[in-house]
């Protein structure tokens, strides 16, 4: 048995000593069925498979690109999962635009008496280079910014040009080189650069993956260089050395094709037509095994629905367990999911997401709805012993809770503190080690409360007319988080959120 939090000990601790209807007292069930939230938060106290099934599906299964063969193991390895433990599953198909796949990815930096091969990972939706590498000449263009462009001039045309970053520290840094990508490429685009090498911002080598800032659209090789090799092609060409880039990026790609996101249900017991849907998303960057990112909230959700279905708890509302797909390269195995079953969105109650990995669960964003806020409270009171929660009502772009906010659906996104997360990121250290399996269990038995709750209550928040949710996307900060994720522009063209 895997030792137990202390805090998860207090808490359950409490639970015996409070009793079931004290706990349950702020969301009062139907007085033919007892609450079922103290036995399902005390589940979590015992070995259950939850960590197992982590070690499985990143450990054996691994990383699991979508379109990749590893990506359809974990389909059926989640069907699996969730009907072993006699829930009911199913896998809901949707469209992929494109394929984009890396095969291999290799550079080597040359100049007068100097050769040296750097550690390379192609840019998610980069244009693979001709058999056998593109040579450029090597360009730097400091941190990219508008000044750092203009003072390069027309070297820049036709040539490979070597972008600065600054060391990942933390997940502001990260968002900060999402927001700041989106304009270095647009610069990159204008100056008629051959391709773009972004100096990896992570420590000791470690190479991840972003994706490219226009997405299908892009027409360029890009790519991050390990930072140390990084650095000293910046040292040479600062020195005055004339150097030459070769890079050779085998990329597999294709057509639009079919995926898969897999949905366990646990039907409502008095209004099966209501839906509560929580979600993880199942896909994961190749480099890594994508256990932070985001294998770990896939676990806990099948485990949540396994000791639910075991216990016989069967809440008022439907119960969904949504293991997304495609949500690295757009989001879009939600997307695809609100097509579907967009004639019964006016009956979604809640959509979370569930995506920063293992870090202690602090509260949600409510997505600047004010009145979820105070729901948001009263579910998770049954668990304040694991708090303190804090709801921050702002909306989030860059995960699956996105496409139901754009139809209107009150929607959640779990906050968390940050643990390990951002310095792994789509990196190849995202591994089983770096999540606290300890904490996953906390948050099992929050995130249980949280979707209990919301199964339970009789509220019911009126979903946004298309008029509420432009005002919401017009929102400045919010449209330039929208352009930086790639996905404004299929919002604009009335292609993603509500008619």
């Amino acid at each position: 048995m895997l030792p137990i939090h202390r805090s998860l000990r207090s808490f359950l601790l409490g639970l015996s000593l409070l009793g079931a209807p004290a706990l349950a007292a702020p969301l009062t069930a139907p007085p033919s069925e007892p609450s079922g939230l103290p036995r399902l938060l005390a589940a979590f106290f015992e070995e259950t498979p939850l960590v197992s099934d982590l070690q499985s599906l990143t450990d054996e299964i691994g990383g699991r690109a979508t379109g990749a063969p590893a990506n359809l193991r974990s389909v059926e390895w989640a069907l699996a999962r969730f009907r072993e433990a006699g829930v009911e599953a199913r896998k809901e198909p949707f469209q992929m635009p494109s394929l984009w796949l890396e095969r291999s990815a290799r550079s080597t930096v040359r100049g007068e008496g100097i050769s040296y091969t750097p550690r390379v990972a192609a840019m998610p939706f980069s244009k693979a280079t001709p058999k056998g590498g593109f040579t450029a000449p090597l360009v730097s263009v400091g941190k990219g910014t508008d000044k750092d462009f203009q003072s390069v001039g027309a070297r820049a045309r036709g040539a490979w040009v070597l972008v600065e970053t600054e060391e990942l520290k933390d997940i502001d840094g990260l968002f900060r080189e999402y927001r700041e990508a989106s304009a270095i490429e647009q610069r990159a685009y204008a100056a008629g650069v051959a391709g773009v090498a972004y100096m990896g911002s992570r420590p000791n080598n470690l190479l991840y993956r972003h994706n490219v800032s226009t997405g299908e659209r892009n027409t360029l090789p890009m790519l991050v260089m390990e930072r140390d090799g990084a650095l000293r092609a910046q040292r040479l060409l600062r020195a005055g050395k004339a150097l030459t880039f070769t890079a050779e990026l085998d990329l597999q790609t294709g057509p639009a094709y079919t995926s898969f996101n897999v949905i366990g249900e646990i039907r409502g017991r008095s209004r099966p037509e209501e839906v509560v849907i929580i979600g993880a998303h199942l896909d994961s960057w190749d480099l890594g095994t994508g256990a932070l990112d985001n294998g770990a909230n896939v676990a806990v959700l099948i485990d949540i629905a396994r000791q639910m279905r075991r216990l016989g708890i069967q809440p008022a509302r439907t119960l969904r367990f949504a293991l997304w797909n495609g949500e690295e390269q757009g989001m879009y195995g939600s997307w695809g999911y609100t097509r579907t079953h967009e004639a019964e969105l006016d009956k979604h109650v809640m959509a979370a997401s569930l995506d920063i990995g293992c870090g202690h669960i602090t509260g949600f964003f409510t997505g600047r709805r004010p009145e979820l806020v105070s729901l948001v409270d009263q579910t998770l009171g049954p668990v304040q012993g694991l708090g303190p929660f804090t709801q921050v009502d702002e909306p989030i772009v860059g995960t699956d809770n996105f496409d139901f906010m754009l139809h209107g659906v009150p929607n959640l996104v779990a906050n968390q503190e940050p643990a390990l997360y951002g310095p792994n990121y789509h990196a190849r250290s995202d591994e089983l080690d770096k999540c606290d399996v300890r904490q996953l269990r906390l948050n099992a038995a929050i995130l249980s409360a949280l979707a209990y709750g919301f199964a339970q209550t009789d509220v019911k928040l009126a979903r946004h007319s298309r008029a509420q949710v432009e005002e919401l996307v017009h929102t400045p900060s919010l449209m330039e988080e929208m352009k930086s994720f790639n996905v404004y522009e299929d919002w604009a063209a009335g292609k993603r959120g509500r008619k």
